[in-house]
């Protein structure tokens, strides 16, 4: 039997729909107020080149900047380039990612690993255990 996805007993077909207004209700209250501010003028455009992209069909992930835009039900079924800092990360969006921010799925912070101290550490810093 095919799993199918759905957001608070919406299946997808319907979501992608599903008005900002109506969208608003469904989320957690955190969201909702984000989304009752509404959208700066930088979120504007990037929802203005998704819509774009979805109506001319192009399969081309669109890059972005803009981490703090809410997922909303129009961006379901593409794909986005989010910066991190140094590069871009690919991040498909699918129902599950509905209600949480674009920057939540691209990390910024990688572990760090030292090698052996360099030239001029002190004495203290040069210990090694031996095993």
């Amino acid at each position: 039997m095919v799993r199918q996805f759905s957001y608070k007993g919406i299946p997808e077909t319907e979501l992608s729909e599903l008005s900002l207004d109506d969208f608003k209700k469904l989320v957690p209250s955190r969201i909702r107020r984000s989304l009752e501010r509404g959208f700066t003028p930088q979120q504007k455009t990037f929802l203005e080149r998704i819509k774009k992209v979805k109506d001319k069909g192009i399969t081309k992930p669109l890059k972005t900047h803009c981490r703090n835009i809410v997922i909303v039900p129009q961006m379901l079924g593409i794909t986005l380039m989010i910066h991190n800092g140094k590069d871009y990360v690919p991040v498909k969006i699918d129902v599950e990612k509905l209600g949480h921010f674009l920057g939540e799925f691209t990390l910024t912070r990688r572990r760090i690993t030292h090698s052996a101290p360099g030239v001029g550490a002190t004495r203290s810093s040069k210990f090694v255990p031996l095993k």
